[in-house]
């Protein structure tokens, strides 16, 4: 089954080259469209804030296309495209970010006392101290006037060693996740097969070292799970845990630091704000996650039965996907969307859906909001002459499936 003509692929131009601009003519079209992937199957897109909410939250969509009785399941459709293996599927498909009800329930339980916002809070000291090495190696490397890319040399080294401790990876083989992640987040055929065995093969080999010498990380308290009660946690869910905390929990984050910080970097009127009211940091992460997160939509929902959004009917069994860029740009939900404005009022709560709402909502926000924090407050704190080393015309975003990210951020720090 292929999209029908006409329907737009979230990959084409039109959303890789301007996402903001290309969401936005769908969501002021209608509350959901029939979009493609990668040339897939058909699938309802939903766009707008209070339909994108009720996705995340109304028990009537769930991840698992069975407990809906989808005619297509466009999950595994994907997948068969990016060229993954049939035995290596369930590692991607049964996993926490995926499961419904009870079962979703279950395994959130094992892993959440890892991310709570208490535990979360007494990591603060240690994330700041991997910052300022961070800072310290820019510094060094930026001396001279030599453009630093701070993808490569904070992005990503601040959110996978922090979350690499978390779980347990140890230091030596935190460098290759970094390739993995770039791998299989590619959606390239060619080579996420053989990245995604030897990802799996080493979470195994991991769980198996932990068996034997047991550390104060997650990876030796899921076994200890296990041990207590084999039922609560088979080995494969093991490994996926572990697969799925590590790559969600450093992909992600480390696009949030790189997508805030060109932000900042080109409103100097909002970092000036910044400079002068440092209490606003925590906000101000809010407002980036909202109006630069990094997350363009979710992972595949199914309504169990009939539903209606907006307007715009949708059967039972339908791929339904949540767009968190339309969403969080939507004008009926915001003043001025498309606006970074730091001293915007949010109310009570986070004022956006970048991390989610409802059963699902992210495992990590805690942590991502802190590392956000201590991150770009301390970058921009440590080099007040921090700039772009070419002009912001020339950032290229990456065309990754559901992901807004700058291939490289090229700064001067002296």
């Amino acid at each position: 089954m292929t999209a029908p003509t006409g329907a737009p692929d979230l990959l084409a131009p039109d959303f890789t080259d301007d996402p903001y601009a290309g969401y936005a003519r769908l969501r002021e079209q209608a509350a959901a469209a029939t979009v493609s992937l990668m040339g897939g199957p058909p699938m309802m897109l939903v766009t707008r804030y209070d339909e994108v909410r009720t996705v995340l939250t109304d028990p009537r969509f769930v991840t698992d296309p069975e407990l809906a009785g989808a005619g297509v399941n466009a999950r595994d459709a994907l997948l068969r495209r990016a060229g993954v293996p049939d035995d290596l599927v369930g590692y991607l498909v049964r996993t926490i970010l995926t499961a419904d009800g009870d079962d979703h329930t279950r395994l959130r339980k094992l892993v959440s006392r890892a991310f709570t916002v208490r535990r979360v809070q007494a990591l603060r000291p240690r994330v700041e101290e991997i910052v300022a090495g961070l800072l310290d190696d820019i510094a060094a490397a930026g001396a001279d006037g030599t453009p630093v890319d701070l993808v490569e040399a904070f992005g990503y080294p601040l959110p996978i060693t922090v979350i690499c401790e978390l779980v347990g990876v140890p230091e030596a083989d935190r460098a290759q996740w970094h390739r993995w992640g770039r791998v299989l987040t590619s959606m390239d055929p060619e080579r996420i097969p053989g990245v995604l065995r030897a990802a799996v093969e080493h979470v195994h080999e991991l769980i198996a070292a932990r068996r034997a010498e047991p550390a104060d990380d997650l990876v030796s308290a899921l076994i200890a799970a296990q041990e207590d009660d084999g039922d609560r946690l088979s080995d494969q869910e093991m490994v996926t845990m572990v697969f799925a905390i590590v790559m969600a929990g450093h992909e992600t984050t480390a696009h949030l630091l790189s997508n805030g910080a060109l932000a900042l970097l080109t409103r100097p009127d909002q970092l000036a704000l910044l400079r002068a009211e440092p209490d606003r940091w925590p906000a101000a992460v809010n407002e980036l996650m909202r109006a630069r997160g990094p997350v363009q939509f979710t992972q595949f929902r199914y309504p169990v039965t009939d539903v209606e959004l907006g307007g715009v009917p949708i059967p039972a069994g339908t791929p339904v996907i949540a767009g968190l860029l339309p969403a969080n740009h939507d004008p009926r939900a915001f003043d001025r969307p498309d606006e970074i404005d730091l001293r915007r009022d949010t109310g009570r709560g986070e004022g956006h859906l970048g991390f989610g709402q409802g059963a699902h909502y992210c495992l990590g926000a805690a942590l991502a909001r802190q590392e956000g924090d201590a991150g770009l407050r301390m970058l921009f704190d440590r080099f007040p002459r921090l700039r772009l080393a070419v002009p912001a015309q020339e950032i290229t975003w990456v065309p990754q499936p559901g992901m807004s990210r700058v291939a490289q951020l090229p700064v001067l720090v002296s």
